[in-house]
Order: structure tokens, then C-alpha cells, then sequence
């Protein structure tokens, strides 16, 4: 049975940590990780834990465009992490560093969640399980930067939307996750 997963939390709250080991014990899991090369305490954990349990995961870094096109036969995914993509989408779309207006906000916000939405299909063709990692932006207050409240703000609604579709969702802080759906 298909299903997606939703972690959010605070940076450095055990998201990552929560959800390799949820598939610790799974073969051949596909791990995205979007904006930037995987941390090396996480690494370490994926490969400590693949040797403990004999199974082998595919790696994938810099899955900042189409992560749909990077899922094969994968029954097991995780996407590392939907904020880091959405500051990608943004920087994409917006790379002389200019601020999107209303409709540019929206734009980057569609092109998120229409990624997101082709990635769990994917997923689903294959009769497989995701589980998406993201930060929780609703207990910060507004930066005065605009950039970055700008950021917030369109994490904050993409959040929101996957959130709402997923079929579970957590919320880990301290290391501790609490199923909120």
C-alpha cells in the first residue's frame, strides 16, 4: 500500500535521523537530498545501517530539478528536504536575486508543489512509500529581510499543501516525533 509520509520540525529536531530509520530495514530505498551533499552524521548512520540490516540504498545529491525523473523501480523514497528544494525552485526561477511579486510567488510556489505532486506519483506507480523532510517555518517570527520572509512565507504555504495531502504527518522536535495525522 502506497503512502506519503510528512516530517516537519525545527532544524537539527531528528527529522533526517527519524526517517532513515524508518526505512533502516528496507532494500534499495532511494534518498534525495535536495540543496547540497548529505550530511556526514546521516551518511554515516544510511551506511552503518545498510551494512547492519544487508540492504542497499541509492544516494542521489543535487536533487534540485525534476526529482520525479530520478525515481525508477524505487518502492522507497526519501526527500531530503522540501525547504531546501523550494529555496532552489526560487533560486531557479529567480537567479539575478530579485524578489518575485505576487504572481512570481505563486508561480514558485505551483512549481514546488507540481514537482512534489509528479515525485509522489511516481512513487505511487511502483506501489511504494515516501517520506518527505522539511522545516517547520510557523514558530519563527517574520525576519525583517525581505528575501527571507519572502522564503518563509512560500515554505510556509508548500508546507501547508503537502502537509494536507499527505497521508501522514509528523512533527519532531528534540528527536522525538509526534504523529499529528
Amino acid at each position: 500500500m502506497s503512502r506519503s509520509i510528512f516530517i516537519t520540525g525545527g532544524a537539527a529536531s531528528g527529522k533526517s535521523r527519524w526517517a532513515t530509520t524508518f526505512f533502516s530495514a528496507c532494500d534499495y530505498v532511494l534518498y534525495l537530498k535536495a540543496g547540497g551533499e548529505v550530511d556526514h552524521d546521516t551518511l554515516n548512520r544510511i551506511e552503518y545501517s545498510n551494512k547492519k540490516n544487508c540492504v542497499e540504498w541509492d544516494i542521489v545529491t543535487g536533487a534540485d530539478h525534476d526529482p520525479a525523473s530520478l525515481v525508477t523501480d524505487h518502492k522507497f523514497v526519501i526527500f531530503d528536504s522540501l525547504s531546501s528544494y523550494t529555496s532552489s525552485i526560487m533560486n531557479q526561477m529567480y537567479p539575478d536575486g530579485a524578489l518575485p511579486d505576487e504572481e512570481g510567488r505563486k508561480a514558485v510556489e505551483r512549481r514546488v508543489i507540481d514537482d512534489i505532486t509528479a515525485l509522489r506519483e511516481a512513487v505511487d506507480n511502483n506501489e511504494g512509500s515516501m517520506i518527505i523532510i522539511t522545516l517547520e517555518t510557523g514558530f519563527s517570527v517574520t525576519p525583517e529581510n525581505r528575501s527571507q520572509a519572502l522564503f518563509r512565507e512560500i515554505l510556509g504555504n508548500v508546507n501547508q499543501r503537502i502537509a494536507n495531502s499527505s497521508d501522514e504527518v509528523y512533527f519532531s522536535a528534540s528527536g522525538i516525533q509526534f504523529k499529528i495525522k
